[in-house]
Parts: structure tokens; C-alpha cells; sequence
């Protein structure tokens, strides 16, 4: 079986979501494959060191070097790592997750090309990528969803006596989380018993502002910080609307399992998100930073147990594709 080196941000601290490389490398390993990882550092410099120190370590004992690339500071890792990757003639995978690539590769022409041109092979989780790196010469750039294991998330119909949302994400300014706030305020000012739940890490210092702006709009907001996936998943059974607020996103896990776990989806329309849910179909897709347009949208779901019903069952139906079963007969293919 084959050996992969896996390039990503391993981190198991306060201010981290579980992510991909977690995932993604323990399914690999799952199926006999011989996984290395770097890095958990959480200091960049420290984390950035690991990883190349790392590679030297385990380059000749690799066939792949699989590489979680995103748009933000950690796009200099993947430029790193890919260029010792070529240095030594290592076959490298950009495994492609920041929802603001479509930025880098208009901003950062020459360092994308360094990475991108020379890849074995490009992974996308989602058709919003494809398209964009398409659109600036880049091919062999293939589909693989961000996957999970179907059979831990149990569908179950919500109650909507009351408006109850949960938000599930690391507290980041592009995620905006204060969205979430002045939607439940709108609701309360519209005399609607709602609730809101935010569960997640404090990434960049946006939850204490958060807390305040909570505080300053004088609504109650439920903040539980980081959870484990089996402990948020337990909490959903509470709630019954999920609410994805982020100015930029590609395919978000957290919302691939709140679709699985029978949780009607109001997301704003941006990046990967249309890609992933289908408009009034799978979920409700509303404009960027619109705290009326989301109010409406919750409130149609409110008021409609049959589109409740509707948008679950079909988002349920979709994510079921992207259960391990059938998403590993991908990998396998690629890393044959």
C-alpha cells in the first residue's frame, strides 16, 4: 500500500476546528495506507520549521506528499512545501480548501504557478474551484468531496414550535459571526421566540468582539466555544435551523453534516456554497452579509413544516454521496 506525507494544520488546541488532515488522514490510514503528518505546532514559524523538517525526513520513503492548501497566511506553507516537492522530484497533491484561492491566483500569479503548474495533481472538494483554476489555465484539477461517515448522523426531523439556530464555525472575521447576531435580534424585534447556539473556537480574537456586539444588541446568545464533533452533533438535537454566515467558503464539513444530520440549511450565497446546496432545493442560499434576507429565509422555514421537510430529505440524499463508501473509491483512484 502506498505512503503519503500529509502537509496541513494538525492542531489540537482551543483556537482550532478539527480539520481535513485530521479526517481525511485517519480514513486514509483506515484503509492500510502509511500516513506521516506535519504539522500540530501551533506557532507558524515552529509549524512551518516541522514541516520541513518533516519532508527531509520522510521524502524518499513517500510516494505522495499531499499538501492541504488554503487562501490565507497558510498559502505560504503550500508554497513551501510544493517547491521542496519539486527540488527532489516528489509527486505532490494541492488538496484545495481556502474558499479565497479565486483571490490568490488573481493577486498571485507567479507564486500560484510555482505551486499549481508543477502539482502530480490538483483536488478539489468542490466545482466553484474547478471552474476558477480553469479559468486561469489550470487543468487536471479534479472533483472529491469533503467526506463523511454517513452512519454517524442520525436524521431526525425537527420540532418548530420555536425558532431555535445553530451556528457552527471558528469565530474568524470572514466567517462573520456577528451576522448571527443581528439576525436573532431582528427576530426578537419581531416578536419571534428564537434562540441562537454558536459553537466554536476563537480563531483571530472575533469572539470576545462577538460576546460584546451580543451584549451591546442585548440578546442572549448561547457560546460554547470548541466542541467535539460527537458533543455539537449531540447538541443539534436542540436546535432546528442551521445558519452558515461567512463571506468566503468552499465545501464546509460543518455544513456538509448539519445536511446530514437533518438540519434545514439558510447559508449566505457565496464561494462553493451554491455548488454544494441547491437554492429552495437543499437549502436556502440568501445574500452576502443580509441580515434581512436571512430573517426572511428563517422565517419561511419556520412557517412551512413542508419545506422543512422538502430541503432536509434532499440535502440528506446529497450528503449521503459524499459518505466515505463511495468518496474513497475516488482517492484510491488517484493515489493508485
Amino acid at each position: 500500500m502506498k505512503s503519503i506525507l500529509y502537509i496541513g494544520n494538525k492542531l489540537q488546541n482551543k483556537r482550532s476546528n478539527v480539520s481535513t488532515i485530521h479526517t481525511l488522514g485517519t480514513l486514509l490510514e483506515s484503509e492500510n495506507y502509511t500516513v506521516y503528518y506535519a504539522s500540530s505546532k501551533a506557532n507558524k514559524v515552529l509549524r512551518l520549521l516541522d514541516m520541513v523538517f518533516t519532508f527531509f525526513k520522510y521524502k524518499t520513503k513517500v510516494d505522495y506528499v499531499l499538501i492541504d492548501t488554503y487562501s490565507t497566511q497558510n498559502f505560504y506553507f503550500a508554497l513551501v512545501i510544493s517547491q521542496l516537492c519539486r527540488l527532489f522530484n516528489v509527486k505532490y497533491i494541492p488538496n484545495l480548501n481556502g474558499g479565497d484561492l479565486p483571490m490568490r491566483l488573481e493577486k498571485n500569479p507567479i507564486l500560484c504557478s510555482w505551486i499549481f503548474k508543477n502539482a502530480y495533481i490538483k483536488i478539489s472538494p468542490s466545482q466553484y474551484l474547478i471552474d476558477a483554476f480553469k479559468n486561469f489555465g489550470y487543468k487536471n484539477v479534479i472533483y472529491i468531496p469533503n467526506t463523511i461517515v454517513i452512519n454517524n448522523y442520525e436524521f431526525r426531523e425537527r420540532d418548530f414550535t420555536s425558532i431555535k439556530l445553530l451556528w457552527v464555525r471558528s469565530f474568524s472575521e470572514i466567517y462573520n459571526s456577528k451576522l448571527a447576531i443581528r439576525v436573532l435580534k431582528k427576530l426578537k424585534e419581531d416578536n419571534i421566540d428564537a434562540s441562537l447556539c454558536m459553537v466554536g473556537p476563537d480563531s483571530d480574537g472575533s469572539l470576545s468582539k462577538v460576546k460584546k456586539f451580543a451584549k451591546k444588541q442585548k440578546v442572549t446568545v448561547n457560546f460554547t466555544g470548541k466542541l467535539s464533533k460527537k458533543k455539537w452533533t449531540n447538541l443539534s438535537k436542540d436546535y432546528n435551523i442551521f445558519i452558515n454566515t461567512t463571506n468566503f467558503d468552499n465545501a464546509p464539513v460543518s455544513v456538509i453534516e448539519a445536511m446530514a444530520l437533518g438540519l434545514p440549511i439558510v447559508s449566505t450565497n457565496v464561494g462553493g456554497i451554491p455548488f454544494l446546496i441547491a437554492n429552495k432545493k437543499e437549502g436556502i442560499l440568501v445574500e452576502q452579509n443580509n441580515t434581512e434576507a436571512m430573517v426572511n429565509a428563517i422565517k419561511s422555514i419556520y412557517n412551512n413544516n413542508e419545506l422543512a421537510k422538502l430541503l432536509t430529505i434532499n440535502a440528506r440524499r446529497k450528503v449521503e454521496q459524499f459518505d466515505w463508501q463511495e468518496v474513497k473509491k475516488l482517492w484510491f483512484e488517484i493515489l493508485k
